[in-house]
């Protein structure tokens, strides 16, 4: 079958960027900078979106773009043995199980979304809210929703599903934040959350800081789960690679400052004497059962309706942004089923959407609704020095979002410096950039490929798999 392709640059740039804006850059960014140096600790997230991720990115693309292959494809066609396709194999597995929690979260999202337009905002900011919502027979008809949402928009194959949808949801996502952001700004003390946010705090730049910042930079980006690599093979070959990269990590970041200017605002107008130490750097905590809080108090000023619109308003930008890093995620295995074994998108979607629609339901039942689910195993060390019980949905993030995303990072450097070589990687950037060879970029790149890059993914690894499957912290 002929390879699919972006009809534009600007066309997978959007999709990119859907895939890279996702809930953590909109809710948890924000706080996590505020507690750990504010402005400082924006800096040096800025400084690792360019000077550690953006090499990342531009590998995974021009892999993607050379080989016009899905990753286990691609690792396979280069590595030319059993490991490196282990490795590819790894690659696509990991953003299958990612889709399969991230898809709960997006219906949770949507559910939230649709009581507030029935306004039902009250009941949201209750304390035992979330928990019986995530519990309820309710929750599977939201899914049945988001799942016809996500299959239609991959239905539609790559330039009439994938670039159509992030032609639209995108530009309407930065809309929406820059809306909310002007509308905060007019709330009572909105501007303290500014300060927190702005106010650079250097002397709280610990090395358990940069780590966060590091993570949180690789994960937001959705380095190694295959995305863009499968999106780098839909990219036609006289596209400018570098300059796409630059633009997704630029808009990342700009969604990130701008979510600051949007959460901090808005917690400080409802609270101003509020402590930092008060909220949750969990996307989760904050979206479902902090926030909601947040609009209800605005009723005093607005009135309900206006409360119930805000909220609404809100719900749409966020599960915007989690749709279309839903959609970034299931397309690796969907394409790696359509190379491989030459069958249709639809059979495809049919195919992996049975398994990962029934996982996505034993996720949703490990809440307490089902115990075999709810404590399937444990690991790891709590306060007091005991296992913690994890359910299922905790062991697929604790596995392959937390643990298996920095090996896959750590593999693919390895392999594109090492294995693919330095000169067929140089020369696939350069088609679409006569510039880059010969380049201080270029140097730079190579060298950190090839050198501290894979470094600090190893070590981001090795830790990760002490702290969460031994308690131990072997750096902080």
């Amino acid at each position: 079958m002929k390879r699919e392709q972006f009809s534009s640059s600007l066309g997978f740039v959007l999709a990119a960027a859907g895939s890279a804006v996702g809930i953590g850059n909109l809710v948890a960014f924000p706080v996590m900078a505020s507690k750990n140096g504010g402005a400082a600790f924006l800096i040096m997230y800025a400084f690792f979106v360019f000077f550690i991720c953006l090499p990342v990115m531009l590998a995974e693309m021009s892999l993607g773009r050379h080989t016009r292959q899905n990753p286990l494809g691609a690792y396979t066609e280069i590595g030319q043995n059993r490991a490196w396709r282990t490795v590819g194999w790894l690659s696509v597995l990991t953003p299958f199980m990612i889709g399969v929690f991230y898809l709960v979260i997006t219906v949770w999202i949507f559910g939230y979304l649709a009581k507030s337009v029935m306004g039902q905002l009250t009941e949201l900011a209750a304390p035992d809210s979330f928990g019986s919502f995530i519990n309820s027979n309710e929750l599977f008809i939201y899914m049945a929703i988001v799942i016809g949402l996500t299959f239609a928009i991959l239905q539609g194959g790559v330039k009439q599903g994938i670039e159509k949808a992030a032609r639209v949801l995108m530009p309407m996502l930065f809309i929406m934040l820059i809306a909310l952001v002007i509308y905060v700004f007019t709330l009572d003390n909105a501007m303290l959350g500014v300060k927190f946010f702005l106010v650079p705090e250097f002397d709280k730049l610990t090395g358990k800081v940069l780590n966060g910042a590091l993570a949180q930079a690789f994960f937001s980006l959705s380095l190694a789960m295959g995305i863009l690599i499968t999106y780098g093979s839909y990219i036609q070959k006289n596209n400018d690679i570098v300059h796409a990269g630059k633009m997704v990590a630029a808009l990342s970041l700009l969604v990130a400052a701008c979510s600051g200017l949007l959460i901090l605002p808005a917690v400080f107008s409802f609270n101003p004497d509020i402590q930092l130490s008060e909220l949750s750097e969990s996307s989760i905590g904050m979206i479902f059962m902090f926030l909601p809080k947040i609009f209800l108090a605005l009723q005093a000023d607005i009135g309900y309706f206006g409360a119930s619109f805000v909220a609404s308003f809100f719900f749409l930008l966020v599960f915007f942004a989690a749709l279309t890093s839903l959609v970034s995620i299931i397309e690796v295995p969907v394409a790696s089923l359509m190379d491989g074994k030459g069958v249709s998108r639809r059979k495809a979607l049919y195919t992996l959407g049975a398994v990962m629609i029934t996982l996505a339901v034993v996720c949703a039942l490990s809440f307490g609704r089902v115990e075999l689910f709810s404590s399937l195993t444990s690991y790891g060390l709590n306060a007091e020095g005991q296992p913690i019980v994890k359910s299922f949905f905790d062991l697929v993030y604790d596995i392959f979002y937390e643990t298996i995303l920095p090996l896959n990072g750590l593999l693919l450097c390895l392999f594109v410096i090492y294995r693919w070589k330095k000169h067929n990687f140089d020369a696939e950037i350069s088609q679409g950039n006569a510039t880059f060879a010969g380049s201080l970029l270029q140097k730079y790149v190579n060298f950190s490929l090839g050198t501290f890059i894979p470094f600090i993914l190893a070590v981001i690894f090795v830790n990760t798999v002490s702290t969460i499957f031994f308690g131990k912290n072997l750096l902080f």
